[in-house]
């Protein structure tokens, strides 16, 4: 009989390994124990948010010394937590086994003092978090100021880092950070929350990290925490159902900052397939940000829009690019993408369906669920655009930009563009239709990291709170020195 994996809770310093009960992992996989969230529900808030005081004894110095070491602490080659986190993974994950290797590998890489450092001022600015920033305006010198918030991450399953992320932006931002984790991926942010307590058990950051599994729905656990006396704000990774679940305890006093799935698209111009160097240079980058992570986040390319035209010269162009990407998808190193773990069934069934239709579509590769190329003969996507998964791409002719234009609403994240002086003349477009963030081609998953704005919002900005402080400059008058008539405005 096999021993159940643990999902550990760890609450401000402690691990907790007691009242253990059964969970079933997504997509029924594996089972495992996690302590019964029932029992946990009166120890993770933290009260008062007076008691985050401690959290300002420290200089951001001594946050980035405290992260920086954290970050060496994660390496996969030396931690036992981290390495049966990812061991247990493997069965649960979305994602292949050297995929998972390389996320876990690179997750110190995360913690790099530098990167930290410059992230945090280019998207919050350091002196707002240090202390208040005076500016004098409208007759008043007001100070701003960055403060922590008492915060829930419920955090997406697509990948092992977004956990440690949620450590990450909690700490520079000085906020009390609870974290539930999900059903496919319950071991991962335990295991650095177990790190943490091994080396800095009563340092406040670790004594402000909360980390547990309860199920999503579980109403009677959920009403009871989720309260504007216990959080201030509930940063939401995840599906559709899960965001919309959340909904329900939103009130005054607790805000919702969602970062709820999207779809993402690129742009190929007609300079990008008029000869055989450029469709070999478009190919290799739709396949990179097509297979990178074997297609799991919302930042992958599911359509790539081809102004090649639909008339006969230009469906050949096209048939000639599907082919190019299908083997550059296959030629992908396997820490960027594999074959899939399992290929959709009903996905598949629909990509068949269409070898059928040869008139108005041509598939190439997916009859080992190895992934596809869908080239559409027409400027239709194919109906099943929304469900597009496990290295499955919809190439889709176009006359104008306009087309495209059309087909970008406020589901679509990413958009990559090639060649890269296309993405002037389009960013404008894009933004007004409801795109969020444009890209070179190629380069979705090889940018600055989750910095600055996401999803149109901006949420490290967001979990914050923002506090001003007011007092009047010498020449302005108090209302109750002001003669009958005389303006309270300030010239």
């Amino acid at each position: 009989m096999s021993i159940q994996p643990i999902s550990y809770a760890v609450i401000r310093g402690k691990v907790i390994d007691t009242d253990l009960i059964e969970f079933g992992g997504r997509g029924g996989d594996i089972t495992f124990l996690a302590p019964d969230p029932h029992t946990l529900v009166d120890q993770l808030p933290l009260g008062s948010s007076t008691r985050m005081q401690d959290l300002y004894e420290l200089s951001f110095e001594q946050i980035l010394d405290y992260l920086e070491e954290l970050g060496q602490r994660l390496d996969i080659n030396s931690n036992e937590h981290m390495r049966a986190a990812r061991e247990l993974s493997y069965a649960t994950a979305p994602t292949t086994k050297p995929i998972l290797d390389a996320y876990y590998a690179s997750m110190p890489v995360m913690f790099d003092r530098e990167r930290i450092r410059g992230s945090t001022d280019f998207t919050i600015g350091i002196p707002y978090l240090e202390g208040w920033v005076e500016q004098p305006i409208n007759g008043s010198n007001v100070s701003i100021r960055a403060y922590g918030s008492r915060a829930l991450h419920i955090v997406a399953g697509n990948g092992p880092v977004v956990g440690a992320l949620s450590i990450l932006r909690g700490a520079v931002t000085r906020s009390d950070t609870m974290i539930k984790v999900p059903s496919n991926d319950p071991f991962t942010t335990g295991a650095i929350a177990r790190t943490m307590c091994d080396f800095a058990p009563d340092h406040p950051i670790t004594r402000h990290v909360s980390v547990a599994y309860w199920r999503g729905g579980d109403e009677a656990f959920e009403a009871r925490l989720y309260q504007p006396h216990n959080i201030e704000k509930i940063i939401a990774w995840g599906g559709f159902a899960s965001v919309k679940h959340v909904t329900k305890y939103i009130q005054p006093g607790l805000e919702l900052i969602s970062l709820d799935p999207k779809r993402s698209a690129s742009i190929v111009g007609a300079e990008g397939v008029e000869n055989d160097a450029m469709l070999q240079e478009a190919a290799v980058r739709i396949a990179t940000d097509v297979g990178t992570g074997n297609q799991t986040a919302c930042s992958s390319c599911r359509i790539v829009y081809v102004m090649c035209g639909t008339d006969d010269d230009g469906i050949e162009k096209l048939k000639r690019l599907g082919q190019l990407t299908y083997d550059a998808i296959l030629a992908l190193p396997s820490d960027l993408s594999t074959m899939p773990k399992r290929y959709d069934p009903e996905l598949k069934s629909n990509v068949d369906a269409l070898r059928l239709n040869d008139d108005w579509y041509t598939v190439i590769g997916g009859e080992n669920g190895e992934g596809a190329v869908i080239v559409s003969h027409t400027s239709d996507l194919v109906d099943f655009f929304e469900y597009l998964n496990d290295r499955t791409v919809n190439l889709v002719p176009v006359d104008t930009i306009d087309e495209v234009l059309d087909a970008v609403d406020a589901y679509t994240q990413t958009v990559g563009v090639f060649p890269d002086n296309l993405a002037d003349e389009l960013r404008h477009q894009v933004a007004l239709a409801g795109g969020q963030r444009l890209v070179s081609l190629g380069y979705a998953f090889n940018g600055p990291g989750l910095v600055g704005p996401q999803d149109g919002i901006e949420p490290m900005r967001r979990m914050v709170k923002w506090i001003v402080s007011e007092r009047p400059q010498a020449h302005v008058k108090p209302l109750w020195e002001l003669a009958e008539g005389e303006s309270a405005l300030v010239a």
